[in-house]
């Protein structure tokens, strides 16, 4: 599959920059940025952190009018206005596809809402309650129309057998997208911090919605925290070989635990 532009390069601080695959920065568009001020601002604490790519993810989800088809020249919008502004972050198209509307787009379609514009992989908002036997099925049925799928936040969908349903995601071939600031704050006894270990978090997201209150659009502080459980290899995957892949519409797999890298 042909290449993204928007592959990450060296950050401001001398380190690998840091790619949000998750983050409603579109201005005016869901329940997300509120202007483009507020966008700009976003934008502004995703470079503060050293996070040189967002992937704009506004909800694909039946009480929110996102017109897929306008995704694109949304984000080339904004990004004219951060070049102008000289924030240096660039934003490229995506979606939050929920679980219910998946079956209901077309391959093309879903080629338009995929992280990064490559058409590789979407990002899966689930429904409602625990995590469910339907959303292993539909990550099947993704695979099998050639695509991949990142199951967004599942810390807010645990049930009693999560663990094992976070395998089974990953068994159908998914893969798992915790939220940043969730894994930042997590203590020492916490469960993300035992998954993290046994290989049940490959990614992380802000799923930041506004710079004026909720989550911001940071990355670090979550994987300062992984680094303090997980070993160097898995930390070069989780912050920087997966989402480098994705970006490039690459069909990404886990890094098992205690791979050498």
């Amino acid at each position: 599959m042909e290449g993204n532009p928007h592959d990450p390069a060296e950050g401001p601080r001398g380190n690998v920059a840091m790619v949000d695959l998750h983050c409603h920065i579109l201005p005016g568009l869901d329940d997300g940025a509120l202007s483009l001020e507020d966008s700009l601002a976003m934008a502004r604490q995703a470079e503060e952190d050293g996070i040189a790519v967002v992937c704009a993810t506004p909800h694909i989800r039946h009480d929110h009018n996102v017109r897929i088809e306008e995704i694109a020249s949304r984000v080339r919008s904004l990004q004219q206005e951060l070049t102008v502004r000289g924030v240096h972050v660039s934003v490229v198209p995506g979606g939050e596809l929920a679980q219910t509307e998946a079956d209901r787009l077309t391959d093309a379609q879903l080629r338009l809402v995929a992280l990064g514009g490559a058409g590789g992989s979407v990002l899966l908002e689930p429904a409602p309650g625990p995590l469910g036997s339907e959303l292993e099925a539909l990550v099947r049925r993704l695979a099998e129309r050639g695509l991949g799928a990142i199951i967004a936040h599942p810390e807010r969908h645990a049930g009693v057998d999560f663990e094992d349903r976070l395998g089974r995601l990953v068994s159908s071939g998914g893969l798992i997208q915790w939220t940043a600031e969730f894994v930042a704050d997590a203590a020492p006894g916490d469960l993300v911090v035992r998954l993290a270990q046994e290989g049940l978090v490959h990614l992380l997201g802000s799923d930041a919605h506004s710079s004026y209150a909720g989550r911001p659009v940071r990355l670090a502080a979550g994987f300062a925290r992984l680094a303090t459980v997980c070993t160097a290899p898995q930390m070069a995957w989780i912050a920087d070989r997966a989402p480098r892949a994705i970006l490039r519409g690459d069909r990404v797999t886990p890094l098992p635990p205690g791979a050498p890298g």
